[in-house]
């Protein structure tokens, strides 16, 4: 393998630009205090983790960790989410807290197979967990902050797409009874939104028409709030009833938010079926086919560390916001740029001092004596071409 030259990054990493980061700060700054205006507090976990506890609990699969080994010999991962780290720390740190508790978070994070994905293997996310409540009021709380984070980060339009993991469960226990692998096969093909595999491998089960039609049913369930109707006529199973029920009630709550109108169903929709275990959404922007937004309801994680309590919550891609969604521009002000010779140094470096005391962005610049650059034959710059440089006024001190 060829050393790497002295300019290179590993693949999958990338540079962030001052006017990136500029934009980047903003997201978090404004989503971060929209989540603190509901009464989310903020919360940091480290970028290591061990992998034999929040490794194995996260939702991300085990390709596509970065794995690494301390002096010990014991595995170490980069943590691939927060939600992991977050039960790890309600389950001993914040143990005694009253529930329910709310906690935000802004952090990156490091997914190895989006490397080979053509995608960002460190990337930021900004997200909120709810533990402790398990009501249609908790989810729907979530999914309406979601909603005001969007637009805290200045995404304009988009679509929440919402859907229950306990819909597809009940109407495949109902339909393929005890044939678990045909189960999996059917919710990888969702997962994977490859609606043709799905119908193929329907088509290879060797089903009654009837049964066909109830797994092809699920393909139409995407829309309104007239959806509920529709999926409680495709499948009478207690579990798939109870879920559509639930969502009804979250629907109500949303609409009491005065947000219902972003949201819409989306039965297909599983998010990770391995790691959800009820209501699931996720955020589209205008701009972008792939998701901004995602979270749901995941009830058993925290049995993973002991301690068995509810939880649900979201994660914005702030990195796709960051990247493709155009939003309202923001102006930033221009420095102001003091340029003071040795004799008013002082004086310069005090107004300096003044003016970002009062918020200001300063620039300072020594130059030298008027009569030194006469002498040696130094141009001096007009205020006029420093201004269009971008400063916002120039200060001359001499």
């Amino acid at each position: 393998m060829s050393k790497p030259k002295g300019f290179e990054k590993p693949a999958g990493v990338r540079d962030y630009l001052p006017h990136a980061v500029t934009k980047l700060r903003r997201i978090e700054r404004e989503v971060l205090a929209c989540m603190d205006r509901w009464g989310y507090q903020q919360i940091m976990t480290p970028t290591m983790e061990y992998y034999d506890t929040v490794g194995v609990a996260s939702s991300t699969s085990d390709q596509k960790l970065f794995k690494l080994l301390n002096k010990r010999g014991t595995t170490m991962v980069l943590r691939s989410d927060l939600t992991a780290p977050i039960a790890r720390v309600m389950s001993s740190l914040l143990k005694d807290e009253p529930l329910p508790v709310r906690l935000s978070y802004h952090a990156n994070v490091f997914r190895a197979i989006e490397e080979e994905a053509g995608r960002e293997a460190e990337f930021f996310q900004t997200g909120v967990e709810l533990v402790g409540d398990d009501t249609p009021e908790a989810d729907a709380e979530v999914i309406a902050l979601a909603i005001e984070s969007l637009k805290a980060a200045g995404v304009e339009k988009f679509k929440i797409a919402m859907g229950h993991m306990g819909y597809l469960n009940g109407l495949l226990q109902e339909v393929l009874p005890e044939r678990t692998e045909d189960q999996e096969s059917l919710k990888q093909d969702l997962l994977n939104r490859d609606y043709v595999g799905y119908r193929n491998t329907i088509a290879s089960l060797r089903l009654t028409e009837t049964q066909q039609d109830q797994l092809e049913g699920i393909l139409k369930l995407r829309g309104g709030k007239e959806i509920a109707g529709q999926a409680l006529e495709i499948s009478s199973n207690d579990l798939a009833r109870a879920s559509i029920e639930h969502l009804c009630r979250v629907w109500e709550v949303l609409e009491a938010y005065d947000v219902s109108r972003h949201v819409l169903f989306d039965l297909t929709m599983l998010g990770d079926f391995s790691y959800y275990t009820g209501m699931t959404f996720e955020g589209y922007a205008a701009e972008l086919g792939s998701p901004v937004a995602s979270g749901g309801r995941y009830d058993k994680l925290l049995q993973q560390f002991g301690r068995a309590v509810p939880a649900t919550g979201f994660a914005l891609k702030t990195n796709r916001i960051l990247d493709g969604v155009q939003g309202e521009e923001i102006a930033e002000e221009l420095p102001v740029l003091i340029r003071y010779t040795a004799s008013y140094r002082k004086e310069g470096l005090a107004k300096a001092s003044e003016l970002r005391a009062q918020g200001h962005t300063v620039i300072t610049s020594i130059m030298p004596d008027s009569a030194n650059v006469r002498d040696e034959g130094v141009p001096v710059v007009s205020s006029s071409s420093l201004i269009n440089r971008g400063y916002r006024e120039i200060i001359t001190l001499r």
